[in-house]
């Protein structure tokens, strides 16, 4: 820790709503401790540009309920190779970096994972990504906000599902995960979740007209992740146009929506927790970790685990979900 005198701080890939929070927490923790600390402006990007700038107090004042990143983010190709990489030791050479938090989800921290290793370089990780695929920790930051988001929006849709008795798929992210989708349907009252974790297991479309769901209901609301395993929600509703032609099919795309808003309650605590937790990491002499929560309590992951793990589905939310949409 003798060596660590400045942090360098930054968000990357997607964006998510408590990044700003974990951003404030990570610098007024520096502070606090005596250390430097620097924004490094469009994720890895930043480090190539040098887009790097002093970070006081006063730069995070007013940002902990702002969705998106005042860091800005961006996807840098160049940091994937060698040369690239080098580029960015060099601009944390040149500006007297010491240690580094980045804020993001597994790309980002795959990028980390390699730096790290190449130049054996201190990092700590934030799992901010609405996806809540990252192992390790029992939710990430973001995660609460889109969930809440698509909650609101299924609310809404149903007014009309109802009124016009159709059958709606609504696609909400997660590309590989079902966290959202599942999670979204208990939440909403949906009648069904089709997620990627458990295409290979059963029929998920099949499964839902047979145990018929439109027996004692004029509409319906599935929510089906962006996954190209499953299809999408596009997917989803040509299936049924062609093999259940009676029903009449809607479809909705949440897309980036999901991504913005003010964080909520639990995600600027989250973040601001996990901010904190980075900075005492870094000061534990930890390195090449992620920052996660479990059973309420933060925990140390490394990148390897974070990363090529599979962050299992909760098998009993799905028997959850069918008995509370019969």
């Amino acid at each position: 820790m003798a060596n660590i005198k400045c942090i360098g701080i930054l968000t990357s890939g997607g964006d998510a709503p408590g990044m700003n929070a974990a951003i404030r927490a990570v610098t007024r923790t520096a502070i606090y401790n005596e250390l430097e600390v620097k924004g490094i402006f469009r994720g890895y990007k930043g480090l190539l540009t040098g887009e790097i700038v002093p970070f006081k107090t006063n730069n995070v004042s007013n940002i902990i309920q702002q969705g998106g990143t005042i860091l800005k983010t961006a996807r840098c190709i160049e940091f994937r190779e060698p040369e690239g990489r080098k580029i960015a030791y060099e601009t944390l050479q040149k500006e007297e970096i010491d240690a580094l938090v980045v804020i993001g989800g597994d790309g980002s921290l795959t990028g980390a994972r390699i730096f790290a290793q190449e130049y054996e370089f201190p990092i700590v990780g934030l799992p901010g990504t609405i996806d809540n695929d990252l192992y390790g920790t029992d939710t990430t930051i973001g995660y609460d906000t889109a969930l809440n988001t698509i909650m609101e929006a299924v609310d809404k849709i149903r007014d009309t599902a109802s009124s016009h008795e159709r059958l709606f798929f609504i696609e909400v992210m997660g590309r590989d995960a079902g966290f959202l989708a599942l999670n979204g349907a208990i939440a909403s009252g949906a009648e069904a979740a089709i997620i990627p974790e458990i295409w290979t297991e059963v029929d998920q479309l099949e499964e839902l007209i047979k145990n018929g769901f439109r027996k004692s209901k004029n509409s319906s609301i599935v929510l089906v992740a962006e996954s190209e395993i499953t299809g999408g929600a596009m997917g989803m509703a040509e299936r049924v146009q062609k093999e259940y032609p009676q029903y009449d099919v809607r479809v909705t795309i949440l897309g980036h929506i999901q991504r913005g808003g003010s964080p909520t309650a639990c995600d600027r605590i989250l973040a601001s927790r996990m901010g904190e937790a980075a900075i005492d990491a870094l000061m534990e002499d930890q390195r090449n970790v992620m920052i996660g929560i479990q059973n309420d309590s933060i925990v140390y992951v490394p990148f390897s685990k974070a990363i090529k793990k599979e962050k299992p589905i909760n098998r009993d939310l799905l028997n959850t979900l069918r008995i509370l949409s019969t």
